[in-house]
């Protein structure tokens, strides 16, 4: 039985996680405040994943769509082996400092992303390969630059969290995170993911804008029996339809299904599924006729 952790992505690559797990009871001593010695160094050498709510987030302050934030704030890197997509925030040309660093501090501190959020804690989730929730731990991480470990207050990991703002934050990166313990711990019974599946989860989780319109188009609506009322919902709100995504790419990875689907229409689909599958196959029998149809003209010569 296998467990799969996933931890939150630090500001500091190779940075020291001290490595026993602790509960959000634990005590911190811990303050960043503007003034202290090493104000700003996080912020000038990132290396931050961002979770679907922090663009979200990040777009919505920015007032452009999650396609413009992807090209301009974004770099894409894969997660794991099978390739799943992660998103990281893009430091500014030929640097390392986050694009949104000022001398003031975070130029966009309401809504700056989940992993600056959590420093100097670091959230590990597990997921047992027979189990659908994820729990949740936290470690904490010392490096030699930051001085806020010094600093004269302390407090529980729960309370740094609330201080945060990382209960929504959390809570509303849950689905996704499920999504990506659920593969990770799900293995060969899955399979490796096809080259759609991938690209499909990258435009759900991050391209809120462009999954939109997705919804919207004919393919989905021909196929997604969903009440008119619900749809709009969706439509009219990016967290509802960031919400929804997560269960729509559950449905389509791992078969949950929760979106009904109109009867002509998935029968139709199967049907065309099946059709291709045969052609393919007819298409490798004669691949291999021909092929012995050459080996067998060449030994008679």
């Amino acid at each position: 039985m296998n467990d799969t952790y996933m931890a939150a992505d630090l500001p500091f690559p190779g940075s020291p996680v001290v490595p026993e797990m602790c509960d959000g009871s634990k005590t911190i001593q811990f303050q960043c405040r503007k003034g202290i010695a090493c104000w700003n160094a996080c912020c000038s050498n990132i290396d931050i994943s961002l979770t679907p709510y922090d663009i979200l987030r990040l777009k919505q302050r920015l007032g452009i769509s999650s396609g413009e934030f992807l090209l301009k704030y974004t770099l894409p890197y894969e997660m794991d082996q099978n390739g799943i997509a992660g998103v990281k925030l893009r430091p500014v040309e030929n640097g390392k400092a986050c694009q949104f660093m000022t001398p003031e501090g975070c130029g966009v501190y309401q809504d700056r992303p989940t992993a600056c959020r959590y420093y100097p804690v670091a959230l590990l989730s597990m997921r047992k390969q027979d189990e659908y929730t994820d729990t949740q731990s936290y470690a904490l991480v010392k490096e030699e630059h930051c001085l806020g470990h010094n600093e004269p207050r302390t407090l529980t990991i729960d309370a740094y969290r609330k201080e945060q703002g990382l209960e929504e934050y959390d809570e509303l990166a849950r689905g996704w995170r499920q999504l990506i313990l659920k593969k990770k711990s799900s293995g060969p019974s899955i399979g490796k993911p096809s080259k759609r599946s991938l690209q499909l989860f990258f435009m759900v989780c991050y391209d809120l804008d462009t999954f939109r319109s997705f919804v919207t188009s004919e393919g989905f609506t021909e196929l997604y029996d969903l009440p008119a009322d619900e749809t709009n919902k969706i439509l009219a709100d990016d967290t509802s339809l960031m919400l929804f995504g997560f269960s729509f790419l559950r449905q389509v990875l791992f078969g949950e299904n929760s979106i009904a689907l109109k009867q002509a229409a998935a029968e139709k689909r199967r049907g065309r599924v099946q059709e291709n599958a045969q052609q393919i196959e007819r298409e490798a029998r004669e691949k291999r006729a021909a092929e012995q149809d050459d080996m067998y003209g060449d030994s008679v010569d």
